[in-house]
């Protein structure tokens, strides 16, 4: 068979990666040990590089190996300086400045002075952030900046080193927005030279430089030699990145040590791996570790309070919207059907790995069928008494969640009817407003319990706020907290929040979600955060 010359480039890339890989498996001649990389799988595929398109979790770990940006976090969701060595804000809260350090350079390429990385610039940033804006590049992550930042001049470099960013009104979650990735910066010249082919060019400042690309197969980085954060220096030599979409394949290559790393799991091998307490089965502690942390995703069932705002209507009322929280068991259907992934959400709709969560300040829902009983009564339906059954809407992945809840609905005299749609099909109702009660889960853009408070905002369309719910404290301490730069008291406005959506039920509060990563015992390192992030740069392998 004759071999075009694109097939023999692509099978010769093939080749290449799989030599790549087992040098990270073996050693040299005089028994040194060879390179170290670090192979991990994605079950979506990646489209682009570039960050300004960084939307979704398997674009967003591949960005972040290759760029920083201003700010970043720690495992516990802090912000902490990145290229910015400091920050002020103005007294108006209106104006961000950062000093950056002088000692970040880009990945070297030929169109840099002799093919050496550049240092970066606050004019890169400048460069950067209205690049995020503009209507030419369409950028996903336009959202950030836009309604937030003022219009004429929102970005600034004042010199080399100091950078503004200059915002319409008082805004403290910005500083968390600014640890997306789709804030990390990038240079000019190589973005402008390659136009759109920049998605498979990447230069950034990040831990690791692009090596290859072979799309909807394998993505393969190397260490950056050159990177700023001296005391967290790569520690493995290269990523080597697969996107096999079929995830009980995946779980088999780790079991087989094709892999060191796969995230989630699957109804397929979930009760393989996983104890009905949440904890890593006894036979398969000497091969794999399970690394469980918070994830800032909250589980709700969602009640559209304008097409239920009628006096007959249950929903309407707040006693059965109460009785509804009361009414079912969310350890046990943690335990029956996530095996113990996931912990009850029992104090508001903050989720677990957020630092303003405080399940001894905000208290929440928990199991109590006698108290659900009495709202019933209180809401003029006495063991049910004359209700019609509600329907509640969903998709098939939460029909097992929603038949649970339904059922011990039922035992109180509440018949539910569970209408299975198509994902696409129930957002769409949900923001038509065609649907009173719905499956839903809420999943923060940014690190800040701000990001999940949105959602019920009156003067928010939906989305974010699907539940159409207003109310004027819950408003008024929503906008002092956006003012408010001292956290302590921006955490005491979070809990009155949270303790007026518990007492208004506008929602039905279901699970705080967690993440699941499975690595071979000898990966060290894994960093565990609640926003699901993948930093490699702490990784080695023993």
């Amino acid at each position: 068979m004759r071999i075009t010359g694109f097939l023999f480039q692509r099978f010769f890339k093939v080749l290449c990666f799989g030599f790549l890989f087992m040098l990270g498996c073996t050693s040299s001649d005089d028994g040194a040990p060879g390179p170290s990389v670090f192979h991990y799988n994605q079950i979506n595929n990646i489209t682009s590089l570039d960050p300004a398109f960084a939307k979704s979790q398997n674009h967003i770990w591949a960005v972040d190996h290759l760029y920083n940006g201003l700010v970043q976090l720690d495992e516990q969701l802090n912000i902490r300086p990145a290229i910015a060595k400091r920050w002020e804000i103005s007294d108006s809260g209106r104006v961000y400045t950062f000093i950056l350090r002088d000692d970040v350079y880009f990945h070297d390429d030929p169109l840099f002075t002799n093919g050496k990385g550049r240092k970066v610039k606050a004019d890169d940033f400048e460069y950067s952030f209205n690049r995020i804006i503009s209507d030419k590049v369409a950028s996903p992550g336009s959202w950030i900046f836009k309604g937030r930042v003022e219009e004429d001049v929102p970005f600034k470099a004042l010199n080399d080193s100091t950078f503004q960013i200059r915002i319409q009104t008082a805004f403290r979650p910005i500083l968390g927005i600014l640890t997306m990735q789709y804030c990390s910066v990038v240079p000019r010249e190589v973005v402008e030279h390659y136009g759109r082919d920049f998605r498979s060019h990447p230069i950034g400042t990040g831990p690791f430089k692009y090596k290859d690309w072979i799309e909807n197969q394998t993505l393969f980085l190397v260490k950056n030699d050159n990177y700023f954060e001296s005391n967290v220096l790569p520690k493995t030599d290269a990523i080597r990145i697969s996107f096999i979409n079929d995830r009980k394949t995946a779980y088999l290559n780790l079991m087989n040590q094709k892999l060191d790393l796969i995230s989630g799991l699957e109804s397929s091998y979930v009760n393989e791996l996983i104890t009905i307490d949440g904890d890593l089965q006894e036979d398969k502690k000497d091969i794999i570790e399970l690394h469980k942390s918070p994830y800032l995703n909250t589980e709700y069932l969602g009640i559209n309070l304008e097409l239920a705002n009628s006096e007959d209507h249950p929903l309407n009322k707040k006693a059965f919207r109460q009785a509804l929280n009361y009414g079912f068991d969310r350890a046990k259907m943690m335990e029956t059907l996530r095996n113990n992934i996931g912990r009850p959400a029992d104090a508001g709709f903050t989720p677990r790995g957020l630092p303003s969560y405080d399940p001894n300040v905000v208290k929440g829902y928990y199991y109590d069928p006698a108290k659900a009983r009495t709202l019933l009564t209180e809401a003029g339906y006495p063991n049910g008494e004359g209700l019609e059954p509600i329907a509640l809407f969903t998709n098939k992945d939460y029909q097992d969640l929603c038949t649970f809840i339904a059922r011990q609905w039922e035992d109180l005299g509440i018949k539910t009817n569970i209408e299975v749609v198509e994902s696409s099909t129930l957002r769409q109702m949900m923001v038509k407003g065609q649907v009173n009660l719905f499956r839903a889960s809420w999943i923060a853009d940014y690190p800040d319990a701000e990001s999940f408070f949105t959602v019920f905002y009156s003067g928010n369309p939906a989305p974010p706020n699907y539940t159409r719910f207003s109310n004027e404290n819950f408003d008024q301490l929503y906008e002092a907290a956006l003012a408010e730069n001292n956290d302590s008291i921006r955490y005491e406005y979070y809990h009155k929040m949270d303790q007026i959506l518990i007492e208004e039920s506008p929602v039905i509060f279901l699970f705080y979600d967690e993440t699941s990563l499975f690595t071979q015992t000898y990966i060290k390192g894994i960093s565990k955060n609640a926003i699901n992030l993948l930093t490699v740069k702490g990784i080695s392998k023993h």
